[in-house]
C-alpha cells in the first residue's frame, strides 16, 4: 500500500496543513526495514502525503515535539543519545539541530519540561533517567544530570533483571516527572529542580509484582493516571495527590481477552480528551483494548477488542479532538487509522498508510 494512502482529522492551521513525523527502527537487531524519520502532511480530508524524510538516524525509539520551536526530539534504542531536529511549518523539511549524550544507554522516552530548559530522558538499559539542558534554539547539551532509580528487581527472570524505566511523563502540574519502571514493577514520581533540571525520588507507587508497568497517561480532567503492564497486561488505575506528589493504587483490570492464550505484551495506553474512555495496544495478540471510565475515573472497564491491523502495534496517537485514533504497527509495517465514536469509544478503521517499521509518531 502506498505511502499516501491515509486521511487522519482535520487540525487546521493558517497556511498550511498539520504534519506527522513518524520514527522508523532502522537495525537488524530490531528486525527493522526503516531508515530514521519521515514526515507527512495530513489532514484537511485528503491523503498522508510524503513531507520530509531523514536517514541515518538510528532507532529513533520515542518522539517529542515541540510545536513552539517546530522542533522534535528522538530518543535512540540502544544508543546513549538524543537527537533534535527542525521541520519546516510549511513544507515539511526535516533538518538535524543537534544531537547529545544522554547518561545513559537505550532511550526509550522522552519529556520536556514546561519552562522548555530540561530534556528528561528515560535511559531502559542503564535503569536511570537523565537530564539534559536545552539551548535557546531547542538544541540539547550533553547530560548534566543522571537519576539511578532504586529498588529490588521483580521476579521475572528474563524481563526483571535490574531497573527498566520505560516512560516519562509531566504531570498536569509540570512539577513532577513520573516514570514506570518495568524492572521494578514500581511508579517513581520525581521532583523536578526548575533551576538544574535535577530529579530527586519524591514517592513510588509498587504494583504487583511481575507485572512491569510500561507507560502512564493523565486523565483529562480529574486527578487520576492509567499504567498500563507489559508483563501481565493489565490496566491499573491511580489517585494522584498533585500537593504531596503521591500516587496511589485504586484498581487492577485485565486488559486481554480471556479466551486468549498466546503470548502478548501490553504496549501503550492512551486516555481520550472526553476522559471516558482509554486504550491499550497488545503484542502478539495484536489488539487494541477499549476501556470505558466512570465518573470519577476510578475504575476502567473493559468494553472489547478490535485488530490492531498489523503486527506488534506498539505506540499509539489519538488526534488531539479525540476523533481519529492512530496505531502504529512496528512489524505490520503500517500506520492504521480509527475513528472513534464519541459515544461509546468504539473503533472502525478508516484508512491504513505503510510506512517501514514503525515506533512512534508526533504531531506538528
Amino acid at each position: 500500500m502506498s505511502d499516501d494512502s491515509v486521511t487522519p482529522d482535520r487540525q487546521d492551521r493558517p497556511g498550511r496543513r498539520p504534519l506527522a513525523v513518524v520514527g522508523c527502527f532502522t537495525t537488524e537487531e530490531r528486525k527493522a526495514r526503516g531508515t530514521g524519520i519521515r514526515v507527512f502532511h495530513h489532514g484537511g480530508g485528503t491523503p498522508w502525503r510524503p513531507a520530509g524524510r531523514l536517514d541515518g538516524i538510528d532507532n529513533p525509539s520515542f518522539l517529542r515535539a515541540d510545536p513552539e520551536r517546530n522542533v522534535v526530539y528522538a530518543a535512540h534504542g540502544d544508543l546513549d543519545a538524543v537527537t533534535a531536529c527542525t521541520v519546516d511549518p510549511a513544507t515539511g523539511a526535516i533538518a538535524p539541530l543537534g544531537r547529545a549524550h544522554s547518561a545513559g544507554r537505550n532511550g526509550v522516552a522522552v519529556a520536556l519540561h514546561p519552562s522548555k530548559r530540561f530534556l528528561f530522558v528515560a535511559d531502559y538499559a542503564d535503569g536511570s533517567v537523565s537530564t539534559l539542558p536545552l539551548a535557546l534554539d531547542g538544541s540539547p547539551l550533553d547530560a548534566t544530570h543522571r537519576l539511578a532509580l532504586p529498588g529490588p528487581a521483580g521476579p521475572h527472570r528474563v524481563e526483571q533483571k535490574a531497573s527498566h524505566p520505560h516512560d516519562t511523563v509531566m504531570d498536569p502540574s509540570g512539577r513532577f516527572l513520573l516514570v514506570p519502571d518495568k524492572g521494578l514493577d514500581r511508579v517513581f514520581v520525581l521532583r523536578v529542580d526548575d533551576g538544574t533540571g535535577e530529579l530527586a525520588v519524591v514517592s513510588e507507587a509498587r504494583l504487583r509484582p511481575g507485572s512491569g508497568p510500561r507507560h502512564i497517561a493523565f486523565h483529562p480532567v480529574l486527578p487520576r493516571a492509567y499504567v498500563v503492564t507489559e508483563i501481565d497486561s493489565t490496566v491499573v488505575s491511580l489517585a494522584w495527590d498533585e500537593a504531596a506528589g503521591v500516587l496511589a493504587p485504586l484498581h487492577v483490570v485485565p486488559a486481554l481477552p480471556d479466551s486468549f492464550f498466546g503470548h502478548s505484551t501490553a504496549a501503550e495506553i492512551v486516555v481520550g480528551s472526553s476522559g471516558r474512555f482509554l486504550y491499550v495496544s497488545h503484542r502478539g495478540a495484536d489488539l487494541v483494548a477499549r476501556f470505558s471510565l466512570d465518573d470519577g475515573g476510578d475504575r476502567p472497564h473493559l468494553g472489547g477488542w478490535v485488530p490492531s491491523g498489523g503486527s506488534e502495534p506498539r505506540f499509539m496517537a489519538l488526534a488531539p479532538d479525540g476523533t481519529r485514533l492512530f496505531v502504529a504497527n512496528e512489524q505490520g509495517d503500517s500506520i492504521v487509522e480509527f475513528a472513534v465514536d464519541t459515544m461509546n469509544g468504539s473503533l472502525t478503521v478508516t484508512r491504513t498508510v505503510a510506512t517501514p517499521s514503525p515506533s512512534a509518531i508526533a504531531f506538528l
